[in-house]
C-alpha cells in the first residue's frame, strides 16, 4: 500500500488508515470502516468526536471575531478565565495553545518568582518518567529515558526525583530549587498514579521549604479523572496548574493558572500570537461548562467504574498483570511486551475496529470520551477481548 503520508516530515510510525469522519465514540476511515475510539486524540476529545456543542461554539464565534490580537481583551477570553477561576483554587489565568506551551509558562512564572523572592532560585524538580511536552525545555523537564540525548545541548536547570518517594524529593532540594512539577497520573509512563500520602507529603514539604508546587494537569484536568481537576481528589491545592488536551475538547487550547501571590509576570514577559484568541476560548468555555457540571462528572465516575471492572475481568480471564488508573485514564498491564501487537490486532478487527494506545511495550492505555455510553464501553471491552485472543493464542 502506498504511504499516504509521503509528503509529511517523518515524526512517527502511523498505520496506513486515513480517518475522514468521527462522531462521539466512533471514527470512520476512507473505506467506511467504523472504529470504537478509546484513544480520543490522547485524552483530548472530552465530548467525543464532532460534538454539536463545539460545532455551535465555533460557528457562532467565527461569525463574530477570530483574533483581535492578544494586545486587547476579548469577551470569550475573559469569560473562560473567570470560569476557570470559579471552578478551581486559582486566581489568575493565561490561555495558550498547547500543554507544552502552558508548562513552559509555568516554568517561566516559577523562575520569575524565584528571581524576585528566592534569591534567584531557578531549578525545577521533576520526576523520572514524567512527560511535560516536546519543546526543548519541556523535554529537559520530562523524565522520559533518552530524551536528554536527542537534541544536545539541552536547557539546564531541571533535576529529577522518583514519584511516590518523598525522600528522593528531599535529596533533590537545594537553595537553587524554585519549584516541584508533578503529574498526578504519569500517562506516558504507563498511567502511574501518585499515591495520596505522597502528594500530601509533597505539598507539606514544598510549603515548608518555600518552593512552588506545579501541577501538570494537561492530561488529568477538566473531568478526565472524575472531578473537575485531579488535585481535588488529593485534598491539596497546588500553587500553579496547567491544563490542555480536554480543555479544548479537540481544538488547540491550554491554560496556565496560578494563585495571586505568584502572579508576577511583568508586561512583555509572557505572551503568544494566538494566546487567548476568542475562537478557541469560546470552545473552551462551552466544553468546561458542560464537563464540569456535577451530573456530567457523576457520569464520568460511573463509566470509570464500569471500565475498571471490565478491565479487571479481562485481566482475570487472560491471566494478565492487572489494571490501574484514575477516572477514565486507565491502563491494562500485560505480562509480556505484546502491546503493539494488541493495538494492531484491535484496529484490524472486522467488521468493527478498535483504537487503543500502547505507551509502553507491555501496557495498553485507554482514554475514552468522557460521555461514552455504557453500551459503547461494553462494546469496546468486548473488542479488547477479541484482540487479546488473537495475540495471546
Amino acid at each position: 500500500m502506498t504511504d499516504p503520508g509521503h509528503a509529511l516530515i517523518t515524526i512517527t510510525q502511523r498505520p496506513a488508515t486515513v480517518f475522514v469522519e468521527g462522531h462521539g465514540a466512533w471514527l470512520i476511515d476512507e473505506q467506511g470502516k467504523r472504529h470504537v475510539d478509546l484513544v480520543q486524540g490522547w485524552a483530548v476529545n472530552s465530548l467525543g468526536h464532532s460534538p454539536a456543542l463545539i460545532t455551535q461554539a465555533l460557528l457562532a464565534q467565527s461569525q463574530r471575531l477570530l483574533n483581535p490580537s492578544p494586545a486587547y481583551y476579548n469577551r470569550p477570553l475573559l469569560d473562560l478565565a473567570a470560569r476557570l477561576v470559579q471552578l478551581s483554587a486559582f486566581d489568575r489565568v493565561f490561555l495558550a495553545s498547547s500543554g507544552a506551551e502552558a508548562n513552559e509558562g509555568a516554568v517561566k512564572l516559577a523562575r520569575r518568582w524565584g528571581s524576585r523572592h528566592r534569591n534567584g532560585a531557578h531549578e525545577i524538580i521533576g520526576f523520572e518518567h514524567a512527560f511535560h511536552g516536546r519543546t526543548l525545555a519541556m523535554m529537559s523537564a520530562s523524565g522520559k529515558p533518552g530524551w536528554d540525548a536527542i537534541y544536545t545541548p539541552m536547557p539546564g536547570g531541571f533535576t529529577k526525583a522518583r514519584l511516590n518517594d518523598i525522600a528522593s524529593v528531599e535529596r533533590a532540594l537545594t537553595p537553587r530549587t524554585v519549584a516541584v512539577m508533578i503529574e498526578f497520573v504519569q500517562g506516558e509512563a504507563g498511567v502511574v498514579v501518585a499515591e495520596p500520602g505522597f502528594v500530601r507529603e509533597l505539598r507539606a514539604l514544598t510549603a515548608e521549604r518555600g518552593v512552588l508546587l506545579i501541577a501538570d494537569e494537561v492530561q488529568t484536568g477538566v473531568g478526565r479523572c472524575g472531578t473537575a481537576f485531579a488535585y481535588e481528589q488529593y485534598g491539596i491545592e497546588p500553587d500553579v496548574m496547567t491544563l490542555a488536551k480536554g480543555l479544548g475538547g479537540g481544538v488547540p487550547l491550554a491554560a496556565l493558572l496560578c494563585k495571586e501571590a505568584f502572579n508576577c509576570f511583568e508586561p512583555g514577559d509572557q505572551g503568544g500570537t494566538f494566546a487567548g484568541n476568542p475562537l478557541m476560548a469560546a470552545v473552551g468555555l462551552a466544553v468546561v461548562d458542560e464537563v464540569c457540571r456535577p451530573a456530567f462528572l457523576a457520569g464520568v465516575r460511573a463509566r470509570a467504574e464500569q471500565l475498571s471492572a471490565g478491565l479487571q475481568a479481562i485481566a482475570r480471564e487472560f491471566d494478565l498483570v492487572g489494571e490501574r488508573g484514575m477516572g477514565l485514564l486507565r491502563a491494562l498491564v500485560l505480562p509480556t511486551d505484546v502491546a503493539a501487537d494488541v493495538v494492531a490486532a484491535a484496529q484490524a478487527l472486522e467488521p468493527v475496529g478498535l483504537l487503543l494506545n500502547a505507551p509502553r511495550p507491555h501496557l495498553i492505555r485507554l482514554m475514552p470520551a468522557l460521555n461514552i455510553s455504557a453500551a459503547e464501553m461494553d462494546e469496546g471491552l468486548a473488542l479488547i477481548r477479541q484482540a487479546l485472543r488473537i495475540v495471546l493464542a
